[in-house]
């Protein structure tokens, strides 16, 4: 962990569900929120909060102890259930 944008967090977690940003459908961050740089390493929250939304996925942000990364859960039931987000 280091200094990061969310968009480069973001691309990680899409790429473990098989997505890009070619399948976003909304998202509350502007083009210069995704590329903003912060420190994503623990101490204090920098990152601005987000939702984004494809056809598959609901991805957002996750902090603890101040470390941030990002997760994502199906937008559809899918009957598996979400553990614990942001727990050490």
């Amino acid at each position: 962990m280091g200094i990061s944008t969310w968009r480069q967090l973001i691309e990680e977690e899409m790429r473990r569900h098989g997505e890009t940003f070619e399948d976003v459908v909304s998202c509350t961050l502007s083009e210069e929120e995704l590329d903003e740089k912060f420190n994503d390493g623990f101490g204090t929250e920098e990152g601005v909060p987000f939702s984004l939304w494809t056809h598959k996925r609901v991805y957002f942000p996750v902090v603890y102890d101040g470390s941030e990364w990002t997760t994502s859960v199906s937008r559809h039931p899918d009957e598996r259930p979400q553990g614990h987000v942001g727990g050490g």
